[in-house]
């Protein structure tokens, strides 16, 4: 009996040093690596979306908002009856039953979506019901309330909330602000006993656009006029404020619904007005004229005796319709968009004067507007000018231009003879952004003969004689040019840009249209194709801004 009671107090004193061991390894050795084990059992931490900046028009519409959303995901394992459950959620939240049901008796993982960026206002009677194996991440979702407004200039989000295009992803660091993290320590019931917000959430600066809403709704309409007419590639305008480079249009054809991607092309995501660069045609004849008007090689009335064609180097150059011999003056040559008038002025120039006028206007640079992707253009430096360039730049063929290089040009000519670069955004988180500052081109004096003399396009015998906007005079120009065949290298006698740009009231302009129509079908004439829709824009536009006759 002794004997087995010594046993017993030996194996009791063995097992009381091997607990007290382990209490000392635990409670020193271990301590932390245990501490740490038990935190990340009873604490878990969220990260909190921070409310992406709110997009406004000048008026304060809103164009783009952020609104709380749930990312709703399930647990499979945790379903306890997943028909049942599937009933349940499909009807809660608007899902199709079968593919909720799909999801919830997924055996090979653990997680499985439901739904991204679900408003919270749909997710709150699914949330009251606190299902097992259902859950919940706070999230935001990108709203755009008028939908196909302006939709490749303010762009879209993804479902994480990051800018993919247009202003969404040039200011996306502005817009999308910090997120929080908090976090949530749970009993073992896995109820929230504590809950600690380590780091607030940071909202994003809102943006105020110079857009008008209501004049840029009403521009793509017109322009999905000038679509299903002339069934066209693409089509833009750009409505805007000479004065101040303000933007109040920026409108591209196709429209897209920025709430829904998903049936819209590639192609139509691009914003045509900075992205498409063409041959400006005879739009561009304004710039010669500029710059023989501010040599002094000429005078609007100025008379030229012009032969039905002209030799330049090997190439022989007429008219778009067929003439005899004809005198015209500067302004009749402008007005009549003479080919012939128009490159023997550029001879008075040369080739140096033209190119320094070519490139003081800004072309082959970008205009700094502030919109993402913008191109350049194409200018060949006088340098590298064959014999008959001379014969085709100055008319508007072998260089390319931007709608928005071109707007920018004549918006100098509108305002007195200041080019500067066109803007969008008016405010960021509320502060003013100051106006981009300009630099003067030519004198007021020789902005204003042109302003005169791009009247004339709309009297009898000028190229837009069509058009009118009773109780206004406006001035402007039609352009219709070639476009290259890719297969052979020469002009297409069937892939044409029909253009037009004007200003209006002509004496004072305050308002700026400029309109392009890649690829027309039927009819390829800017006079016809785009000078209509111009007129149709600011018959609205001059009385919506209040523009007086």
């Amino acid at each position: 009996m002794d004997r087995r009671i010594t046993y017993l107090l030996g194996l009791f004193t063995v097992l009381l040093v091997i607990a007290g061991a382990r209490s000392l390894q635990l409670a020193t050795l271990s301590s932390g690596k245990l501490a740490q084990a038990a935190d990340t059992q009873s604490e878990a931490t969220d990260k909190l979306p921070a409310p992406r900046g709110t997009i406004t028009d000048r008026h304060g519409r809103v164009l783009a908002a952020s609104v709380a959303a749930d990312d709703v995901s399930v647990t499979p394992y945790l379903i306890e009856n997943p028909t049942r459950t599937a009933d349940i959620v499909s009807g809660d939240l608007g899902l199709p039953e079968p593919d909720v049901l799909k999801a919830m008796v997924r055996t090979d993982t653990g997680f499985v979506y439901l739904a991204r960026g679900m408003p919270a206002t749909t997710t709150a009677k699914l949330k009251k019901r606190k299902l097992p194996g259902i859950n919940f991440a706070p999230t935001m979702l990108r709203q755009y309330p008028r939908q196909w407004v302006a939709t490749q200039v303010i762009g879209s989000t993804n479902v994480d909330g990051k800018g993919l295009f247009g202003l969404e992803y040039a200011r996306d660091r502005q817009l999308r602000g910090r997120e929080g993290v908090r976090t949530i320590t749970r009993d073992a019931t896995g109820e929230a006993v504590e809950v600690q917000d380590k780091s607030t959430t940071l909202p994003g600066k809102s943006l105020t656009l110079t857009l008008d809403a209501a004049i840029q709704d009403r521009t793509e309409k017109i322009m999905a006029e000038v679509g299903a007419e002339y069934m066209p590639k693409s089509a833009s305008a750009i409505v805007m404020d000479p004065q101040t480079g303000k933007l109040l249009a920026v409108a591209n054809w196709p429209r897209v619904d920025a709430g829904d991607l998903s049936g819209a092309p590639a192609s139509a995501m691009v914003d045509q007005a900075t992205n498409f660069t063409y041959e400006p045609g005879s739009t561009f004849k304004a710039f010669t004229m500029a710059g023989a008007l501010q040599d002094r090689l000429v005078t609007p009335d100025t008379p030229f005796n012009l032969a039905p064609t002209i030799q330049v180097a090997d190439r022989e150059i007429g008219e778009a319709h067929e003439r005899g011999w004809e005198t015209l003056t500067t302004s009749q040559i402008l007005a009549q968009s003479s080919n012939v008038g128009t490159i023997t002025i550029a001879q008075k120039l040369g080739k140096q004067r033209f190119a320094a006028w070519v490139k003081r206007f800004g072309f082959g640079q970008q205009t700094g507007v502030d919109l993402p992707g913008e191109e350049r253009g194409m200018v060949i430096p006088a340098s590298k000018y064959s014999g008959s360039s001379i014969g085709n730049l100055p008319i508007g063929q072998g260089l390319l231009v931007t709608p928005m290089q071109l707007a920018a040009g004549y918006s100098a000519i509108a305002n007195g003879g200041v080019l500067r670069a066109p803007h969008i955004i008016d405010k960021v988180g509320g502060r003013t952004v100051p106006e981009p500052r300009g630099r003067r081109v030519i004198t007021a004096a020789t902005a204003a003969q042109l302003r005169t003399m791009l009247a004339g396009v709309f009297e009898a015998g000028g190229t837009a004689a069509a058009v009118k906007v009773p109780g206004y005079t406006l001035a402007g120009k039609t352009g219709t040019a070639n476009k290259i065949d890719p297969g052979t290298g020469n002009y297409s006698q069937e892939k044409y840009v029909a253009s037009f740009i004007g200003f209006a009231p002509a004496a004072a302009p305050k308002l700026l249209i400029s309109v392009v129509v890649d690829e027309p079908k039927g009819d390829i004439y800017g006079g016809d194709v785009a000078a209509p829709a111009f007129g149709k824009i600011a018959d609205f536009a001059l009385p919506a801004l209040r523009i007086a006759p």
